[in-house]
């Protein structure tokens, strides 16, 4: 459909909460799924990064999140189920601040609810590097950004100096 602009830190926008979809905005979400995939593809081309997004941080402010790994993913309405005791420790980056890169914690697993396209309900267990993902994109839909999420003062490096970062 559309490549859309991506929201930049600062945005006022990216700090609300985005609504549910209700079953009857379902044919609506099809328009929006095709914007995310887009702009997702166009900004993985040109940074050579991006394995997903939240339909917040293209000014849609509903429960929408697009992953790309394999496959394509439409998680609609997702509910955290369950989350590990365990945590990790990664610099997670974000469509929002390409240059940056920010130390948070993040659950070593979760289990989320969500539905798909045809409405129906669905689960995924996750860890590793994809539990980060999906906890990343779910902050996005409640209006939590990674920079809120900084484990201290010294937890933001530019995305140039990747090489220098343990």
């Amino acid at each position: 459909m559309a490549v859309r602009q991506v929201l930049l830190l600062g945005n006022p926008q990216l700090y609300a909460t985005a609504a549910m979809v209700r079953e009857e905005e379902i044919v609506d979400i099809e328009p929006l799924v095709a914007d995310l995939r887009d702009t997702l593809m166009e900004f993985k081309k040109r940074k050579g990064a991006g394995r997903a997004i939240a339909s917040p941080q293209i000014e849609v402010m509903k429960r929408v999140i697009y992953l790309h790994i394999d496959e394509p993913v439409v998680i609609i309405n997702p509910s955290t189920d369950w989350k590990s005791r365990e945590m990790m420790e990664v610099w997670d980056d974000c469509m929002c601040f390409p240059d940056l890169l920010v130390k948070v914690l993040r659950h070593q697993r979760v289990r989320f609810a969500y539905r798909d396209l045809g409405w129906e309900e669905r689960s995924l267990d996750l860890e590793g590097d994809l539990s980060e993902l999906f906890q990343h994109e779910y902050d996005h839909l409640n209006g939590i950004l990674a920079v809120s999420r900084a484990i201290d003062g010294r937890s933001f490096a530019l995305r140039s100096q990747r090489g220098f970062l343990s």
